[in-house]
């Protein structure tokens, strides 16, 4: 039997709620050649917004490849350069005979080597003789549009945490931003086939930086923001799973309990699996309170270790956003909080930012990116 509450992968189908309007964004914006952009907190939904956008478009008859490669590794750009074109070859190619027939011609002339070997045992299937230079970015970022037109068919690169590349230090990875965006200017869109790139990343503030600040691939890559999904839609979900096991939750409770985790469907199915292994018919308040001790023991060590990592100012400057204090840099607020300067406001604010703990929207009103490190911090860290 299928578990009702899926949190340890993403989720399509009969598992996936909501988002109408971002998967319709997004199928639309890969019919019209675009690349596109997702910058979420972690376990926002991210991949089965996408991988349920690419089911619904192969369901309609749509084909394509889509190679996938996640960057919270690398470190290098021999790594990263290794890890996406072995990716996209991979999905060219499932035999060391293919390899030889469709890419070996595409990589000539570049440090790049094909281990045989590591075929049948490994993700990774190129090798690098050299410290890669500006050819060999450009030949695997030219990669996917060879195998389009090889296996005549439309290509998607899904490339997860994107905004890892900025570990590569600013000369690199503005190097590799660079290349990407003179690729994607100068693409041509009148071909039979396409290449659209979907960069992710759950970094919020680190991907703000790379495509609001530093304004990288500014017109040459969409923003889709994901929207908080319903909270009535959350519990109806919710309730159903439930059902199917034959138990049955206090519907106003259960909505009290979504209110809390802000929409964010993970934590809400992780909190209800562990309702449902508590319970055995119908779920009262203590079931409920039971299973949110629990799921706040599994990231209290986490939590933990967040505050352990902040000074003064920055808690202060938390506790502030938790009494619903905006204009920070006020005399008022300076003072009651102890934050010394409003020099030294910007200075915490940018701290807190660069940990990604909180956010800031197009009013400049901040947020908490972890809504359960929110209450744990409220509740728990400074006890109210």
């Amino acid at each position: 039997m299928d578990a009702p509450f899926i949190y340890d992968r993403f989720v399509t189908g009969k598992n996936f709620i909501a988002r109408k309007t971002e998967c319709n964004s997004l199928r639309n914006l890969l019919e019209h050649r675009e690349n596109i952009c997702i910058y979420e907190p972690p376990k926002s939904g991210k991949m089965s917004l996408i991988q349920q956008t690419l089911f619904n478009m192969r369901m309609a008859g749509r084909q394509y490849l889509a190679p996938g490669v996640s960057l919270f590794n690398v470190r290098n750009t021999a790594r990263f350069l290794t890890k996406l074109g072995s990716a996209v070859i991979r999905q060219a190619a499932s035999t060391p005979a293919e390899y030889e027939d469709a890419v070996r011609n595409m990589l000539a002339g570049t440090h790049f080597t094909f281990d045989q070997e590591r075929f049948s045992c490994c993700d990774e299937i190129l090798t690098l003789t050299d410290e890669p230079d500006e050819n060999d970015i450009r030949k695997i970022l030219a990669l996917p549009e060879a195998v389009a037109e090889k296996a005549d068919t439309d290509v998607f690169v899904i490339l997860e945490e994107f905004q890892d590349l900025l570990s590569l230090g600013e000369t690199e990875s503005e190097r590799i931003f660079r290349i990407m965006q003179e690729m994607f200017t100068g693409r041509d869109r009148t071909g039979e086939h396409f290449v659209s790139f979907i960069l992710t990343g759950s970094k919020v503030n680190a991907m703000k930086f790379i495509f609001e600040e530093r304004k990288f691939f500014h017109r040459t890559v969409e923003h889709i923001p994901l929207l908080r999904i319903d909270n009535r839609e959350i519990t109806d979900h919710i309730m159903r799973g439930f059902l199917t096991g034959g138990k049955v939750i206090d519907q106003e409770l259960l909505s009290g309990a979504v209110e809390l985790f802000k929409g964010n469907i993970w934590y809400i199915s992780h909190f209800a699996a562990v309702c449902d292994s508590l319970s055995k018919g119908f779920m009262n308040e203590g079931t409920m309170m039971d299973a949110l001790a629990m799921v706040l023991s599994v990231h209290e060590v986490r939590f933990k270790a967040m505050t352990d990592d902040l000074t003064v100012h920055q808690l202060s400057l938390l506790k502030a956003i938790l009494d619903g204090e905006t204009r920070f840099s006020s005399v008022e607020v300076v003072e009651k909080y102890a934050l010394n300067s409003s020099a030294n406001v910007r200075r915490v604010k940018d701290a807190l930012k660069k940990k990604e703990i909180i956010t800031f929207n197009e009013k400049d009103e901040p947020y908490f990116l972890d809504p359960l490190f929110e209450y744990w911090l409220e509740k728990y860290y400074f006890e109210r």
